[in-house]
C-alpha cells in the first residue's frame, strides 16, 4: 500500500493529545501503518495557542513528519481559493489551511467538514 500525506486539520490536534478519542486513536493508527503526519503553519500557530502544556505539544510534536512553512506557493493557492469562494472573511485561516494541503497534495483530516467542503470542487481532498 502506498504511503499517503495526511494533512491534520486544528481540531484533530486538540481531540489528538485527549487519550481514547477516535482522533487520538486514528493518529496512532496512521503512524504506525507509515503515514506521514503534516501540519500546515497557521494549524500549528492554532494549537500552540492552546491552552496546551509543554508535554501536550511534545507528545504531539513526535507524531508529526513535518510542520508546513507557509511560503509563496501556499499564500498563492490560498488566495485562490479565497478568491474563488467569494471572500468569505470566515474562511481567511480555511483557506490557508486548505491551500497549504492541496500544495502538499494530501488530504485533509477534518472534523470540520462543513468548513471545508467549499475548498473541494477547487482541489481539495477531505478525510
Amino acid at each position: 500500500m502506498a504511503k499517503r500525506m495526511i494533512c491534520l486539520d486544528t481540531n484533530y490536534l486538540i481531540r489528538g493529545i485527549v487519550q481514547g478519542t477516535r482522533e487520538s486513536v486514528s493518529l496512532i493508527e496512521w503512524v504506525r501503518s507509515g503515514e506521514q503526519l503534516i501540519v500546515p503553519m497557521p494549524v500549528w500557530f492554532e494549537f500552540l495557542c492552546g491552552p496546551v502544556t509543554e508535554n501536550q505539544v511534545m507528545t504531539l510534536r513526535s507524531f508529526l513528519s513535518e510542520i508546513l512553512p507557509f511560503g509563496e506557493s501556499e499564500a498563492c493557492e490560498s488566495a485562490r481559493l479565497f478568491n474563488a469562494i467569494q471572500r468569505k472573511r470566515q474562511h481567511r485561516i480555511d483557506s490557508m489551511i486548505a491551500g497549504t494541503a492541496i500544495i502538499a497534495n494530501a488530504k485533509l483530516a477534518t472534523n470540520n467538514r462543513a468548513d471545508f467542503e467549499p475548498f473541494v470542487r477547487y482541489g481539495l481532498k477531505i478525510f
